[in-house]
Formats: structure tokens, C-alpha cells, sequence
């Protein structure tokens, strides 16, 4: 029975905790090197001299090098939505407040942390199982952008699928904005924000309801 409690409990810290703390360390420690030396500088026996872990305890959490790098790249997701959803809900009112907030923050942590920058703008597409990694981001911040405007009083979101069709149009071209930005750096974090709530709320205005693009067989019917 004292064995059995050792086991359960080492001073102090449950052996839940301790395995729990272990993979902190190594997720901690691929985030590391993968920031400061890119994804080739992620290794197994790399990650165990940073954490200072065994490959014993490195095998108890992840089968192998592309399942620590899923664990760092999912990790790096959380803090982005994490700070877009705390920000939004830190500035309050209208919703291109909301929006501008969010996203002036998520500008200054691109800018601020390198190690973020870098594993936000890395090819996943070489490493099993992450191949949509940016595609399902993206669509998570536009889920993240439909749920939070719902969230607002007086804001009307288009009806149906509509609403999360708008946000991954917007969340796609906000994408291809901050990678010219990240790139050249000609304005400010504040400035970019405003130019992406503006062109948000230009969209917003747009009425919902049947599309005004015509195609050629409608042109055709005289119906």
C-alpha cells in the first residue's frame, strides 16, 4: 500500500501532475528550438538535452518528432486565440472595437515574440498529420469571429452559412495583408489593424441576401 501511494504521490505531486509537467517541459522545449532555429532545428534527442528529459519520458507523451511538433504547433494556436479572444473582450463596445483590439494585439505578439512569429509562419505541410494546419486556422479564427460578433447586442449577422462565409473571406485576406506586413513592415500594428476593421465593417454593411453577381445564364432568361 506505501508503495502504491509513492507511486501516486511523490513529494507531494501526484504522478498525473508529474507526467503532465513533463510534457509541458518538452512541448516548452520544442517551442524553443523551433523558434530560434526554425523546424529543422527540432529533434528528439534535441528536445531531450533542452528539456533535460530522458527519450523515455520524451516516448511516454509523443510517438515521435511530428506528433511533439503537432503538440508545439497546436499550443502556438491556443495563444493566438487565447489573445484574440481576450483582447476583444478587454476593449468591449462596438464590434470594430472588438476587432481592432484583438487584432492590434495579435500584431504586437507577431512583432514581439519571434518565436511565435516563426512557428506561425512555418511550412507544416512536410509534417504528417499538420499538412491543413494554416487552412484549419484560419478557419478556426473565422469560427472565433462568427461566435464573437453573435456575442455582440445590435450586431446582425447574416443569416445561414453566410456569416461564416463573410469571416473566412475576411480572416483569409487579413492573412495575405499581415504576411506583406510581417515582410515590409511599412506601417504601423495600430495602422494595419484599422485598415483590416475597416474593410471588416465595410463587409459588414453589405446586405445579405441573393448575390448581385450575375452569371451568363441568368443573364440569358428572361425570367
Amino acid at each position: 500500500m506505501a508503495r502504491e501511494a509513492a507511486v501516486r504521490d511523490y513529494g507531494g505531486v501526484s504522478a498525473q501532475r508529474r507526467r503532465e509537467q513533463r510534457r509541458r517541459k518538452l512541448i516548452d522545449a520544442g517551442r524553443r528550438l523551433w523558434g530560434s532555429g526554425g523546424l529543422e532545428a527540432v529533434s528528439v534527442r534535441g528536445v531531450c538535452a533542452a528539456s533535460g528529459l530522458t527519450h523515455r519520458y520524451f516516448y511516454e507523451q509523443f510517438d515521435g518528432r511530428d506528433a511533439l511538433i503537432g503538440a508545439v504547433a497546436e499550443d502556438a494556436r491556443r495563444q493566438l486565440a487565447q489573445t484574440l479572444l481576450e483582447h476583444s473582450a478587454a476593449a468591449g463596445g462596438s464590434v470594430d472595437e472588438r476587432f481592432r483590439a484583438a487584432l492590434t494585439a495579435f500584431l504586437h505578439t507577431m512583432s514581439d515574440d519571434p518565436e511565435f512569429h516563426r512557428i506561425m509562419t512555418s511550412d507544416l505541410a512536410g509534417v504528417a498529420g499538420l499538412e491543413n494546419w494554416e487552412y484549419e486556422t484560419l478557419d478556426l479564427v473565422a469560427d472565433l469571429m462568427v461566435q464573437a460578433g453573435a456575442a455582440i447586442p445590435g450586431f446582425a449577422l447574416p443569416p445561414g452559412a453566410e456569416a461564416r462565409r463573410r469571416a473566412r473571406f475576411v480572416v483569409g485576406g487579413v492573412n495575405q495583408l499581415l504576411s506583406g506586413w510581417l515582410a515590409d513592415r511599412d506601417v504601423s500594428a495600430a495602422e494595419l489593424a484599422q485598415v483590416c476593421t475597416d474593410y471588416l465593417m465595410a463587409l459588414a454593411r453589405v446586405p445579405a441576401g441573393r448575390s448581385t453577381v450575375t452569371t451568363d445564364s441568368q443573364a440569358m432568361d428572361p425570367a
